[in-house]
């Protein structure tokens, strides 16, 4: 019973993980040279971060992965975030308040976001080198910053 508990109290934290163990979904890329698809970047660790421009948390998240990025792009690691508001305009304003130092892909028929089933903004996948999905998370905490770190850089010593 404590166990549940446990459990419950993981998930209502808006917290969650994922073991090694799913193929990460591929979908088109465009803007990035050599690129066509996510399958390309084999080969790299990708954090993957589905936003809208509602979105509160987001406003927080655009400056650690904007840091993320640069710390670690020199070690095979790359942030692309997908936005689900269906007016680009929305999206466009909220880049303006909080820019994107990393690739911005537009979903407004949430095409992708099916693809992963996502239930709630932000929602973000580490994908390992080899095209799995190592961690995912619900939410983005501040306090949690340094996890999501260890996280990447578990990934970039393989």
């Amino acid at each position: 019973m404590k166990l549940k508990h446990s459990i419950i109290a993981f998930f209502l934290m808006g917290y969650s993980m994922t073991a090694i163990a799913d193929k990460a979904a591929n979908f088109p890329i465009k803007n990035l040279p050599g690129i066509t698809q996510l399958g390309d970047l084999k080969g790299q660790v990708v954090y993957l971060d589905f936003w809208a421009s509602w979105c509160k948390p987001c406003r927080k998240s655009f400056p650690w992965m904007n840091a993320i990025e640069e710390k670690f792009k020199h070690r095979g690691f790359k942030v692309i975030s997908i936005n689900l508001d269906k007016d680009s305009l929305l999206m466009d304003n909220f880049l303006i308040k909080y820019p994107a130092m990393f690739l911005v892909i537009q979903d407004p028929k949430a095409t992708i976001a099916d693809l992963y089933q996502i239930q709630s903004m932000p929602s973000s996948y580490i994908i390992d080198a080899e095209g799995y999905v190592a961690f995912s998370h619900v939410g983005f905490f501040e306090k949690e910053q340094l996890q999501y770190e260890k996280e990447i850089e578990s990934l970039l010593k393989k």
